[in-house]
This record gives structure tokens, C-alpha cells and sequence, in this order.
């Protein structure tokens, strides 16, 4: 027998006003999985999450989580479901632990579960020893962390977070995404996230991306990039030349920091590309085919800037992997 799946949402669609956030959406999430929403802001990512959380409701379509219908029976529904919402919500008045104490009365989790709870998870988000501070006094990393575990006071099975780390150093970033694994194993949840950070979801089982409140591609990371994902050509040019790129290239996407992102053609397109445009660059890097090809093949355009990562090579000029630079 097929084991149901802990998400299922068939023809959701939600309009405000004049604009259509979310068009005819529909997949299903299975138990257990770490499932990304990908999109840039304005999406619909955060619309889907809060019809998913029962928060909001669509004007068509169904939501089944946990084999409950969810638009049917909010209030069953969240008891199944933990949420760490993309803006902050905790009670900055209030200690770590009168927070997560807080939740756990309002969801009836008994005194002595709940103590063990609350210590349980403190020591996981590496915060017990500021269980007796006030919220206020805490970094934006620390609260996102209160948050994870706040959600996870109660018997949440599926745990929904939207944009997580957004506004988070990098340092912060790592450490949220080493809890919510540590969390995965530990009480078997069902993770859904949103997030606009590429780089975020190589790790997850499988990834939607989602732009414009449609569905572009859904699948795993490793089968996005074989289906839609292109080489790329990473080009800062010199001030004067731009404009004579673009006309060649009018596909290619200039950013905001005058860097130009063409789409390539080939294992030799590089070496044409510089054999005529050489003097008139002052930087090229190759980049492997990456979810934000994928992005960029499906949309035309990038998720988000996007500073040069691991997965770029650069071309050799003079010395074995140096970068072409003048």
C-alpha cells in the first residue's frame, strides 16, 4: 500500500485584487522529506505557506496535510504542524523559556512533558544557558533559533519554515541549517522551507521552484540541473564595453554591479567568447551548471544577486587555475 503523504495541495489558487499570487498549484510532500520552495521575493512562496498553515485560504483548490483536510479542519490541522514564521514573532518582553513555556500551555502539552521539552530543545539550539534571558537582549540568529524550537514544543510532525535565515550572517545560516538536520533526525519530521539563498537547498531531497505564483520545475537538485541547468559565463567588462556585449548577447542579464551573466553554448564557448571580446574584459569565470542556471533557464532572469560561489572554475591565463583578469 502507497504511504500517504504528509502534504498534498491540488489546483490552489489565491488572487488579491487584480494580481494572482498563486496559479493552479499543486504537488504533494512526502512523509519524512525536506522539500524546498524556491522562488525570488513576490513569488507566492509565503501566500502557499500560510494557506498550507491554514492561515489563509485560497479561493480554489485543497489541502490535505496529514491525511486531514486541512481547510475543513484548521484547528485539527495545526496540531500537526510547527511554523517559524519569515517575520519575527516572539515576545521580546518575555525570557527564552517564558516564550517556549507560553506555547506549550497554549497547545495543553502537560507540565512535566513540557519542562522536558523545552530542555530538550535548548540544548539543541545550543541556548539552555540563556533560557533565563530576555528576548530582547538576544541576536537575530539567537531568535530564529527560539523560534525552531518554539515550534517543536508541541507534536508537531511537519515543520514549516519561511525564509528561516533570511537577513542572517553566513555564520548563522550554517548553524540553523545544522539544527533543522539534527531536528530531522531526531523526531522524524517532515521539513518544508522557503528561501531565495540557492545555495540553501542543494541539500534537500526535492526542490520547487516557483515564480510568479506558478510552478516551473519540480524535482530533485541533481535532476533540475540536468534537465535545465546551462553553463554559465560570469563577464565584468571594462566601462566602455557593456553596451557592445549586450547588443551581441541580448539574452544575457546584466546586474546591478555590471557584471554580465550569458548563458553558454558549449565546452568552447568560453574560448570564442574571449578570442573576440578578450582586450575588452577585465573578468571572466565559468560557472558549472547550478540551480541558478536552473533558475535562470527557466525565468530568463536571476533569483537574486549572487556573489561568486564554490561551485565556479575559473580560467587559466599564464598559470594552472588562475583567473583571467586585466
Amino acid at each position: 500500500m502507497t504511504e500517504q503523504p504528509a502534504i498534498r495541495i491540488a489546483g490552489i489558487s489565491k488572487r488579491y485584487g487584480r494580481t494572482e499570487a498563486l496559479k493552479d498549484v499543486s504537488f504533494d510532500v512526502g512523509r519524512h522529506e525536506l522539500f524546498a520552495l524556491l522562488g525570488p521575493n513576490g513569488a507566492g512562496k509565503t501566500t502557499l505557506l500560510h494557506i498550507i498553515c491554514t492561515i489563509l485560504r485560497p479561493d480554489t483548490g485543497s489541502v490535505m496535510v496529514g491525511g486531514l483536510d486541512a481547510l475543513a479542519h484548521p484547528t485539527r490541522s495545526r496540531r500537526d504542524i510547527g511554523v517559524v514564521f519569515q517575520e519575527p514573532s516572539l515576545d521580546d518582553r518575555l525570557t527564552v523559556y517564558e516564550n517556549l513555556n507560553f506555547h506549550g500551555l497554549v497547545y495543553g502539552v502537560p507540565g512535566p512533558l513540557r519542562r522536558d521539552r523545552i530542555a530538550e530543545l535548548l540544548e539543541l539550539v545550543e541556548l539552555a544557558q540563556w533560557r533565563d534571558k530576555l528576548v530582547r537582549t538576544l541576536s537575530s540568529g539567537m531568535k530564529r533559533r527560539v523560534e525552531i524550537a518554539r515550534a517543536l514544543i508541541h507534536t508537531s510532525k511537519i515543520l514549516f519554515l519561511d525564509e528561516p535565515t533570511a537577513g542572517l550572517d553566513a555564520q548563522s545560516r550554517e548553524r540553523i541549517w545544522k539544527y533543522i538536520n539534527q531536528l530531522r533526525a531526531r523526531r522524524d519530521l517532515t521539513v518544508v522551507v522557503t528561501t531565495h539563498y540557492i545555495e540553501e537547498v542543494e541539500g534537500c531531497d526535492r526542490v520547487c521552484i516557483i515564480d510568479r505564483g506558478s510552478i516551473l520545475a519540480l524535482d530533485t537538485p541533481a535532476a533540475l540541473k540536468a534537465a535545465h541547468g546551462q553553463q554559465l559565463l560570469r563577464i565584468v567588462p571594462r566601462d566602455d564595453a557593456a553596451a557592445a556585449i549586450m547588443a551581441e548577447y541580448p539574452d544575457a542579464t546584466l546586474r546591478p554591479d555590471g557584471e554580465i551573466v550569458v548563458q553558454s553554448s558549449g565546452d568552447s564557448f568560453a574560448e570564442s567568447f574571449l578570442s573576440r571580446h578578450g582586450p575588452h574584459i577585465r573578468r571572466l569565470s565559468v560557472e558549472e551548471p547550478s540551480l541558478e542556471s536552473v533558475f535562470l533557464s527557466l525565468t530568463g532572469r536571476e533569483i537574486r544577486d549572487q556573489a561568486a560561489g564554490a561551485r565556479e572554475r575559473t580560467l587559466a591565463f599564464g598559470r594552472q587555475g588562475g583567473e583571467h583578469t586585466r
